[in-house]
């Protein structure tokens, strides 16, 4: 692989709110540079995104000042240019636009979190792999929510329960293109209501999607064919074999998941930690239109 086919990733690396439950818990200033298993998350992240080969640079937008100051090796990587800090807006859609304004119009970028604490190298060159081969102009990262369940018994996610089968998001998206970017504004109108579907069909896609919704008849291929009649946006999914990649640190119970699952794994000699994947799931088809 070349340089010039390689990603931009942006990290969205600030809290959604002012006591983040999970910073309070850990007596930390942001949830970013919250310790899992002895490493901040945030340096979790950059870590699977420069081991994975697939990343030429890496923009992290927020944490603030203060909190980089407690974290001497965030700090480090700054003040080297190792990685690009832009300072977060006040919502997650509006830093990922400023991050993506930082970014070479022609480069294909990677958005992801910093709480994303179990991120390998695996799970990035599967993802942005699949990404490439779907000849999209922009892919969502995804997780059956049965292969999340079966690897962490009794683990609380929130479910988007289609006629397909319940999928978990995994804060994983790629824009292969600058139309593909064009997404981040269609997110600022959902934004708010990620954790009420019923009601981000509604607005989004129209009584009947929610009538479809509610009568379990709903697929994935569906709602993303109308994102794309909306936008003009070519939006694919990625169904990832991993199921930690369904875990983001949002509460203090998935702190302690993470934590569990880290201090169980050691790393072998190519860096890259052994999670084993689930049954390896194949992206269906596109739906016929």
């Amino acid at each position: 692989m070349n340089a010039a086919s390689r990603f931009t990733a942006i990290v969205l690396a600030a809290d959604r709110t002012g006591r983040d439950p999970v910073a309070t818990a850990a007596g930390m200033a942001c949830k970013a540079i919250v310790p899992i298993a002895g490493v901040p998350m945030v340096i979790r992240v950059l870590d699977a995104l420069e081991d994975s080969g697939e990343v030429d640079a890496i923009i992290l937008c927020g944490p603030p000042p203060s909190a980089i100051a407690d974290c001497p090796e965030l700090e480090r990587r700054i003040g080297s240019g190792r990685v690009t800090w832009v300072p977060n807006l006040d919502s997650p859609s509006r830093s990922a636009d400023s991050g993506l304004a930082q970014c070479d119009a022609d480069t294909p970028v990677l958005l992801t979190t910093a709480d994303h604490a179990l991120l390998s190298p695996a799970i990035v060159r599967h993802f942005l792999h699949a990404a490439r081969l779907a000849q999209t102009d922009a892919a969502v990262g995804v997780v059956r929510h049965e292969d999340v369940a079966a690897a962490f018994p009794g683990v609380g996610r929130t479910v988007i329960r289609l006629g397909d089968g319940g999928i978990c998001g995994c804060n994983l998206y790629a824009f292969l293109n600058p139309r593909g970017r064009g997404l981040v504004a269609f997110w600022q109108q959902a934004e708010d209501l990620r954790k009420q579907p019923w009601r981000l069909i509604a607005q989004v896609f129209g009584l009947r999607m929610v009538l479809s919704y509610v009568l379990g008849r709903l697929t994935l291929g569906k709602a993303l064919h109308r994102v794309s009649a909306r936008t003009g946006i070519r939006v694919q999914p990625v169904f990832l074999p991993y199921p930690q990649a369904g875990i983001d640190v949002d509460k203090v119970e998935d702190m302690r998941l993470a934590t569990s699952v880290l201090a169980s794994t050691a790393p072998p000699a190519d860096g890259d930690r052994q999670i084993r994947p689930a049954a390896k799931a194949e992206n269906p088809p596109a739906e016929k239109r």
